[in-house]
């Protein structure tokens, strides 16, 4: 097989493990002794994990101050946060969240030792161009979805009729340590796992069939999926059980896997439909990723037999059916549709909600579909028209 040239970005160090989140004092010691505290409004603080880590920041000689992040961060909330903190002697920014959280940070860290808004260096909004420094940043996820702690993007939410999701974007911007502790997600909903889970899962399969994908990525996206088939609904049912403790660790293991093949070869018509979707309506980003998957899947492969049916990605959605249904299939299409089959099972086995649940009519499809023509549309492994596009929202709707 004939490998393509393929250029890597930066990757965190990563530390991966139950239990490890006792180590993030310690991480950030390396990098001074005052630190900004990055989190939710209240999960992980109210959680049998947050005096401890006080305590041992507290005997790391290390001093702190926190801010909290409720629901998708916006320039404005980033802004502010810089405001308060540019003159606090702040040399250390640890994120400890879920994806939201995670992206507050990024942004914060590499704003605080600049004198600008991070509206100057949105993508699509300001034009200033942001080269570093950041301040180290240290992200510990509490969920397993977005794999934010492994990319460079901090994105930003402005919600209503005029809103927008926007990346904060560079290679500064990328965690100096990612801490992943499977036993964080034991507080999390089967709500929370299922939605999150999803967008993971939709991230290595958009990864998996990238018109930028790899060897390298395809590698990972593939070991991801593996363990989502292994893992997620364990995770999703809960408990103190074995079964359900491999399942949180095989689902953190595979978002982290998704936020690495994301930040290096894009995503697909999911995202980029999730971009307008997430900006004009209240829908949190993994519900969008879980409820218009199976359909976005099922359409990608029927454009991709109609118009090209040699393209090497029908070849990696027969292989994707074969691996999440665990069995042979006799050819390449009845994989695509078991592949297919399972994903519309998955939604409804997880009660996934509908758009109309958050209020978007057809009335909206033509505002939608103006606006999902980003980034993540770009690499998705065939272009798909404004009329394949409205049949992803209609059926849906």
């Amino acid at each position: 097989m004939t490998i393509e040239p393929f250029a890597l970005s930066r990757l965190p160090r990563i530390i991966f493990g139950t239990g490890r989140i006792t180590e993030v004092p310690a991480l950030a010691r390396q990098f001074g002794t005052r630190a900004l505290l990055i989190t939710g409004n209240k999960s992980f603080t109210s959680s049998p994990n947050w005096q401890p880590l006080l305590n041992e920041l507290s005997r790391n000689d290390m001093s702190w101050d926190q801010e909290t992040v409720g629901g998708e961060p916006s320039p404005q909330w980033v802004d502010a946060a810089v405001a308060r903190h540019r003159d606090a002697g702040i040399e250390v920014v640890i994120g400890i969240g879920g994806g939201s959280v995670l992206d507050a940070g990024k942004a914060v860290a590499g704003l605080l030792p600049h004198n600008a808004s991070v509206m100057d260096f949105l993508e699509g909004v300001g034009d200033g161009h942001y080269a570093g420094p950041s301040l180290p940043y240290i992200a510990v996820p509490t969920t397993a979805g977005t794999g934010s702690e492994a990319t460079k993007n901090a994105v930003l939410s402005v919600q209503g009729p005029q809103g927008f999701k926007k990346s904060f974007r560079h290679e500064c911007l990328v965690p100096a340590y990612a801490v992943v502790d499977p036993q964080l997600l034991a507080t999390c909903s089967p709500a929370l796992i299922a939605a999150n889970g999803m967008d993971a899962l939709t991230q290595l399969m958009e990864s998996y069939v990238s018109s930028k994908a790899n060897p390298f990525t395809d590698a990972l996206a593939w070991s991801g999926i593996s363990q989502v088939r292994d893992g997620f609904f364990p995770a999703w049912r809960g408990g103190d059980t074995p079964d359900a403790a491999d399942g949180r660790a095989a689902m953190a293991y595979a978002a982290l896997l998704s936020g690495i093949t994301l930040a290096q070869v894009g995503l697909g018509s999911v995202h980029g439909l999730a971009s307008p979707l997430g900006a004009f309506f209240p829908i949190p980003h993994g519900v969008v990723c879980g409820t218009l998957l199976a359909t976005a899947t099922e359409i990608n492969i029927r454009a991709l037999r109609d118009r090209h049916p040699r393209h090497p990605a029908l070849r990696k959605y027969a292989e994707l059916g074969a691996l999440l249904c665990g069995k042979p299939f006799a050819d390449e299409a009845a994989a695509q549709a078991a592949l297919v089959a399972l994903l519309h099972e998955w939604t409804a086995q997880l009660n996934l909600p509908r758009l109309r649940d958050f209020e978007v009519s057809t009335a909206d499809f033509p505002r939608i579909i103006a606006n999902c023509r980003g980034n993540s549309m770009k690499t998705n492994p065939i272009v798909l028209d404004d009329e394949e596009v409205r049949e992803i929202l209609e059926q849906r709707l």
